[in-house]
């Protein structure tokens, strides 16, 4: 019962290997002591892999902009945001207080998701995502989430933060009134305007640069807004796995790596 078994180093490459498709995957805190030889592999399922620029953006708007009329759509200081950025690419603690104009880092989130060397959701799974567009109901909801679960951990991890978030500025969309009857005003970014703008920046065919990267077609552009709408509105109920899937899977790594099972079981 006092066994740790926060980290492992005696499972085979095979178990390891299965151990990361199930997501229980090396946090950065282990590359230091993997580099030296000995291969660790986390069983700590709350280690969450957001980068912190997206993690600090997403909270200093949750903080200071969700009033703020037009987020994400009205002009930055171009000049602001390339110095933000360059703070955060040089590895700096870089602070976001309330003197940070709520714009420039809204363009500077979105530049992030932009910029990724590998979109947030893989360009192998793009054409995947975009079939489910125009599915209806369960059927659509059901899909998306198998495909979600294919998302490696970091990237699982930053667009589940990341529609959390959206999903919040959405809430504050309409205007409303406080315990005093005095009006607060509404940020006027729905669910769609949030899908149109940050749905080029998720969901991308070819990486930045490239040619035609920049060119979306109609109906592809429609469906990236459609599926992104979609991981908006469910993101909570597509990133809870259900006990009758946890089951499921429990019973078959039972017949295939009953060591796994072992750490799982201890580790829950």
């Amino acid at each position: 019962g006092a066994m740790s078994v926060d980290s492992i180093s005696d499972l085979s490459d095979n178990t390891s290997k299965l151990l990361e498709a199930l997501q229980l995957s090396h946090p950065h805190e282990l590359d230091l002591r993997r580099s030296r030889g000995k291969k660790m592999l986390s069983l700590n399922p709350i280690t969450w892999q957001v980068p912190r620029i997206v993690d600090r953006c997403c909270q200093h708007i949750e903080m200071h902009g969700l009033q703020t009329v037009g987020i994400f759509r009205v002009g930055s200081s171009k000049k602001r945001v390339q110095q933000l950025r360059e703070e955060f690419d040089q590895g700096l603690d870089v602070f976001l207080d309330e003197h940070q104009s709520v714009h420039d880092v809204a363009a500077l989130l979105k530049e992030f998701l932009r910029d990724m060397p590998d979109s947030l959701i893989p360009r192998e799974l793009y054409e995947a995502f975009l079939s489910t567009a125009y599915m209806e109901g369960p059927a659509q909801l059901a899909t998306l989430q198998l495909l979600l679960f294919l998302l490696p951990p970091c990237h699982s991890d930053t667009l589940h933060r990341l529609l959390q978030f959206l999903s919040e500025v959405a809430r504050h969309a309409e205007s409303s009134r406080d315990p005093d009857g005095q009006e607060i005003p509404g940020n006027k970014m729905t669910v769609s305007n949030l899908a149109t703008v940050f749905g080029p920046n998720i969901l991308q065919r070819e990486k930045p640069g490239e040619k035609d990267s920049g060119v979306m077609n109609i109906e592809d552009s429609s469906a990236v807004i459609l599926v992104l709408q979609r991981l908006i509105e469910h993101y909570q109920a597509l990133f809870t796995v259900s006990p009758e899937m946890q089951q499921d899977i429990l019973r078959r790594l039972f017949e295939t790596d009953p060591d796994v099972i072992d750490y799982l079981l201890r580790r829950k």
